[in-house]
């Protein structure tokens, strides 16, 4: 007696990741043994870069900032200092489209702290 096989759900299986990597660099989107160790290897690096974003974020907010309390000759500790202790609640994403967009909206910030 021939063994049964559940032949649906598996080319169900492989389609799905057959088609998720559609556009992969050589072997990448056909052969299902190489298709399979990218497609896993892929969400790895989505897994690990949606926690790594939030770092590169912050970063790029923190230099936008310190960009612009240079140019009114402070740094961005003493900036950042001189906030907590005038207690203005404003976020780095926030502060560092003001520098970037809204300069003379971040100049007041600075001299409202200062």
């Amino acid at each position: 007696m021939p063994r049964s096989v559940n032949a649906v759900a598996s080319r169900a299986r492989r389609k799905k990741v057959l088609k998720a990597t559609r556009g992969y660099f050589g072997r990448g989107s056909n052969v299902w043994t190489v298709a399979k160790n990218k497609y896993e290897k892929g969400l790895q690096y989505a897994y690990r870069d949606r926690k790594a974003k939030k770092r590169e974020f912050r970063k790029l907010w923190i230099q936008r900032i310190n960009a612009g309390a240079r140019e009114h000759g402070i740094s961005y500790s003493q900036f950042m200092g001189m906030l907590k202790k005038a207690e203005v609640e404003l976020n780095r994403k926030v502060l560092a489209d003001l520098a970037m967009n809204h300069p003379e909206a971040f100049k007041a910030v600075v001299e409202k702290v200062k």
